[in-house]
């Protein structure tokens, strides 16, 4: 099915995401992947290109535009021409929005034009050792010390760890209550701030993951975001746009494993003739491609009621839940049908499944989403 047709402004704005992403990210792309990291530069050519923190406002260097269909274009352009570990959505609309919403007219200033040129990457750190999709598992403590909170603890698994110049860092700051966490404004330098390895993935290899550690760090009054205790309520704001973020690149991650899939199989003879042309690839193929269309629009449509203020945690768990189940699929049947292939590393479709298996996980799992529906429709 065709999609909605976009505004002529959009589709130009898609053919300029599509050149950067093919001119100035893929001819880096592997080496990148060995590095286990990307070019800081690369925040730099997306800032002067007008591509990070797009909503946010003139008066700080932004665009203004708040339409999300504009986010969405950049991830799937990403997904056709680019690197998957060049996570710059991240930067601009799972970590700077809070200083949208929370922060004060100081820190906006402060720090926002930094984060829209590229200049200081962001990161957000919630998950422990002990604690991820459950946040009130987490162990990170700040004490009050009249002008400072002092900060004690770890995180794990944090995205951007190594890269990030200002680290968003939520820690418990209410002894007697688990949801009595603070957000913090932590900034590269900060004494007692360290970092550890640049851990070792499975996939999304150029994506630099990192353990970071905070021993009595301290934190002026005017890097507390938000509210002191409120942070937990705070996080959740942002969940049912993490969980669309994820679904629009799960969708088109599952696009891009289809066509790779598409490709081999019409080339690759068995029996002295295509794959393509064998009943159970026909089959395989054409019932996942109806379900990537079907799930297609759903995400479409949710990304028109999220431009409306109005999209659930429901509905964003629904689209995130099944568009990541569905890119496993399409990526391990793609697998399949490459045969030896397929495990070679030399293989897209071999990268793409190794990509794939986080969406499952982060942005909350698949249990979870499973979780929020069933209290949206048995509770």
């Amino acid at each position: 099915m065709q999609r909605k047709p976009l505004e002529p402004e959009m589709e130009l704005f898609r053919d300029s995401a599509r050149r950067f992403f093919q001119t100035e990210i893929r001819p880096h792309s592997e080496r990148w992947r060995e590095a286990g990291i990307v070019d800081r530069e690369a925040y730099l050519k997306a800032g002067a290109a007008g591509y990070l923190c797009m909503w946010a406002d003139e008066t700080h260097g932004g665009l203004g535009l708040k339409d999300f269909r504009y986010e969405q274009i950049l991830i799937e352009e990403n997904a056709f021409h680019g690197d998957s570990g060049y996570f710059i959505t991240l930067h601009s609309r799972l970590v700077a929005p809070y200083f949208e919403h929370f922060g004060t007219p100081e820190q906006k200033q402060r720090f926002l034009p930094g984060f829209i040129r590229g200049e200081k990457i962001l990161a957000i750190a919630m998950t422990e050792p002990d604690a991820g999709s459950d946040l009130a598992g987490m162990k990170s403590r700040a004490e009050d010390k009249g002008d400072h909170f002092l900060l004690n603890g770890s995180k794990t698994y944090i995205s951007n760890g190594i890269l990030a110049d200002v680290v968003i860092v939520a820690a418990k700051t209410h002894p007697d209550n688990p949801h009595g966490v603070t957000l913090f404004i932590v900034e590269r330098g900060m004494a007692g701030f360290e970092r550890g390895r640049n851990l070792k993935k499975m996939g999304m290899k150029s994506q630099d993951t990192a353990e970071l550690f905070f021993r009595d760090v301290k934190i002026p009054k005017a890097n507390v975001l938000g509210q002191v205790h409120a942070g937990f309520y705070h996080l959740m704001k942002g969940l049912a746009e993490e969980r669309l973020i994820g679904a629009c690149g799960n969708i088109a991650a599952a696009r891009v494993a289809m066509e790779h899939t598409k490709n081999f199989v019409r080339n690759r003879k068995v029996f002295g003739k295509p794959l393509s042309k064998m009943q159970n690839t026909r089959f395989k193929l054409a019932a996942l491609d109806a379900e990537i269309e079907i799930a297609q629009t759903f995400v479409d449509r949710c990304v028109e009621v999220h431009n409306e203020g109005k999209l659930s945690s429901e509905d964003a768990a629904r689209a995130k839940l099944y568009t990541s189940e569905l890119n496993g699929r399409v990526v391990d049947e793609g697998v399949q049908l490459h045969g030896g292939a397929g495990y070679m590393d030399e293989y897209p479709i071999c990268r793409l499944y190794q990509d794939e298996r986080i969406h499952r996980i982060l942005g909350g799992t698949s249990e979870i989403m499973k979780e929020i529906i069933a209290r949206s429709i048995l509770d």
